[in-house]
Formats: structure tokens, sequence, C-alpha cells
């Protein structure tokens, strides 16, 4: 195993910052752990990058005037309707 990319002294000074006291099974534990870590962040620079995908324009398609439901039409379903729209139930 290579030597640890976080040693001791320097888990001693952050917990020294954070005023947090730890024991020596933990400033080992914790190297072990921030290694194993920067280790994680080293193998993301292995990864290739993706080529980004080009941007779309104007996806959308042109408006088109068509034919739309006569007012009797659309109201032919509804549960309720009054004076011509469609009637919901009460908001409180």
């Amino acid at each position: 195993m290579s030597e640890p990319a976080v040693d001791a002294e320097e888990v001693r000074h952050v917990a020294d910052l954070a005023r947090v006291t730890l024991s020596e099974d933990e400033v080992d534990a914790f190297a072990e752990q921030f290694s194993e870590v920067l280790g994680y962040f080293e193998a993301l620079e292995d990864v290739p990058e993706v080529e980004s995908e080009p941007e779309l324009v104007n996806v959308m398609r042109e408006d088109e005037v068509e034919e739309s439901l006569s007012q009797e039409a659309a109201l032919a379903n509804a549960d309720e309707s009054e004076d011509g729209f469609f009637k919901g139930p009460r908001v409180s």
C-alpha cells in the first residue's frame, strides 16, 4: 500500500481547528479514510470527458390555425357547466 495522502499531523491540525478532540486510534482511522476519499477524487480524473450534445435551436413546430371545438362540444362531457363555462367545486 502506498503512503497515505493525508497524514496524522494533518488530521490533528484539522481536528484542532474544528475544536474536536480525537484519540490516536481516531486520528489514524480518519487519516486512512481521508486518503481513501482523495483516492476516489483522483480516480475521477481518469474518467474520459464526454462530448456535449449540440445545442438545440427552436425545436418547436410552427403554429397552425385549425378548426376548434364549439362551446357546446367542449362542454358536452362536463359534469357541470354554467352560462357556457365549466363549473368546478367551490374553493374556500
